[in-house]
């Protein structure tokens, strides 16, 4: 299985630091934080600013209306074409989680009907291609602990701040 077409790329700062965005004609199918920036494959046709279609500008826009605690939910089209079926029944639970609140791994994994798969919602939330349009940051261990999120704790607890600040 290769790579999607990307038809639209863009780097952007962020209060958590440089976002890479990139699309296909599907909708958005990756958003790289700080040091994950490389894992987008490079495109010999785009270079960062190429906007090649609309929904590149209106995921800019949507997620600096996120930053400045204005948008609590992404009405964005998500490619996921590259996740397994179980990744995308998890990242369908995660949409569902409310701005501003966390749940546990193990309550992931009632949602989707597998109340012993905390672990393995551990690694699909790892995975996920799209943090913070997906909101895996919003899960967090037992007893509320912060742990595992790819990008790093410090981002999580950045992103759960920002949240709490601007939460009704």
């Amino acid at each position: 299985m290769g790579h999607p077409v990307l038809t639209s790329y863009t780097e952007i700062d962020s209060p958590i630091g440089r976002l890479a965005l990139a699309a296909t004609a599907g909708g958005i199918c990756r958003l790289s934080i700080g040091r994950f920036l490389d894992e987008i494959p490079p495109h010999p046709a785009l270079s960062p600013g190429d906007l090649a279609q609309p929904v590149g500008e209106r995921g800019i826009a949507q997620l600096n209306e996120y930053f400045q605690g204005t948008r609590r939910q992404f009405d964005l089209p998500l490619d996921l074409s590259l996740v397994t079926d179980f990744q995308a029944k998890v990242f369908e639970t995660l949409r569902r989680i409310p701005y501003g609140e966390t749940v546990s791994y193990a309550w992931v994994a009632g949602q989707i009907g597998q109340p012993k798969a905390a672990r393995a919602i551990g690694q699909a939330c790892h995975a996920n291609p799209l943090p913070i349009l997906i909101p895996c940051h919003r899960v967090v261990g037992s007893g509320g602990k912060l742990v595992g999120f790819a990008p790093g704790v410090e981002v999580k607890r950045k992103l759960l701040a920002l949240e709490y600040e601007f939460k009704d």
